[in-house]
């Protein structure tokens, strides 16, 4: 889940996916804007299969956190 999170927030952000840790915040490390995360956040859903609440991902500041949620979404929509 984590690695391929990675690819995808590089493809909205310019940074090395190095730079894209667990602990990396989304708007103060990666440089993302409100509309960067929002529209990441459709590809995910689609990439997942999932349905993201956006009162949910809106407190979601880190890529582990992210990771995490999207995990939990996707073993609960099993």
């Amino acid at each position: 889940m984590l690695e391929r999170l990675r690819e995808i927030i590089v493809k909205y952000v310019e940074v090395k996916e190095e730079a894209v840790t667990p602990e990396a915040r989304f708007m103060e490390d990666l440089g993302f804007t409100s509309f960067d995360f929002m529209s990441m956040l459709g590809e995910l859903e689609d990439e997942f299969d999932v349905e993201i609440d956006e009162q949910e991902a809106a407190g979601i500041r880190t890529v582990g956190e992210a990771a995490e949620y999207l995990e939990k979404l996707a073993n609960e929509q099993k």
